[in-house]
């Protein structure tokens, strides 16, 4: 990936911690935490606020041009304070609600993968997960993902053959993410359970 330009290290220094730009230089909402984003937004409203209050110069005062959905907003609402939850499913998802949607989905493909994949099986999941690993939303995390199974050493690849072999190594993946964010990893010897039987204890009976 290029550097920033200085331009780009300016306008990322000014925005709250957390906010992920997209490859167009503006906010990624998929890229970034439900509290960044409202920080931001927070940020949109005070810009607007002492806009309207001081007299406008020639040159404005914000390095970083905040989408019209921000500015537009911050003009209109009121946001939750940092300790108030997110707002429910009826906002668009950010970083974190979209990677547990899709954790639920690739576990769940693995879940009905066949025990003995046919070639054209293979062929077909090997497919998605490319393709997967390019349109992915929050852009950031299908660059690391993609990157992550084209290690080198190949060690990362897809393992296809079935549904045991392919589960644990989509359970490696999601361990991978778990460990850069800090998070617990996963027993992959208890991923059938999690994702296909139900646990034994029956608290999914």
């Amino acid at each position: 990936m290029p550097e920033p330009t200085r331009d780009e290290q300016t306008s990322e220094a000014n925005l709250p911690k957390g906010v992920v730009l997209d490859k167009d230089g503006k906010p990624c909402r998929t890229c970034t935490s439900a509290a960044s984003w409202r920080a931001l937004s927070k940020q949109a409203a005070q810009s607007n606020s002492n806009s309207q209050d001081k007299p406008q110069s020639s040159t404005s005062s914000a390095s970083f041009p905040l989408p019209k959905s921000i500015s537009s907003a911050a003009s209109t609402s009121t946001f939750p304070s940092s300790s108030s939850p997110a707002t429910d499913n009826q906002c668009p998802p950010d970083v974190e609600a979209l990677g547990r949607s899709t954790w639920t989905l690739l576990h769940s493909l693995a879940a009905a993968y066949p025990t003995r994949a046919t070639p054209e099986k293979q062929d077909e999941m090997r497919t998605f997960l490319n393709v997967f690993s390019k349109l992915y939303p929050c852009w950031v995390c299908a660059d690391d993902f993609r990157n992550w199974m084209a290690e080198p050493s190949g060690r990362n690849r897809p393992r296809l053959g079935g549904k045991s072999e392919f589960g644990w190594w989509m359970c490696e993946a999601h361990n991978e993410v778990n460990r850069k964010l800090g998070k617990k990893e996963f027993d992959c010897r208890f991923w059938e359970e999690r994702w296909r039987t139900g646990w034994k204890d029956g608290r999914c009976d």
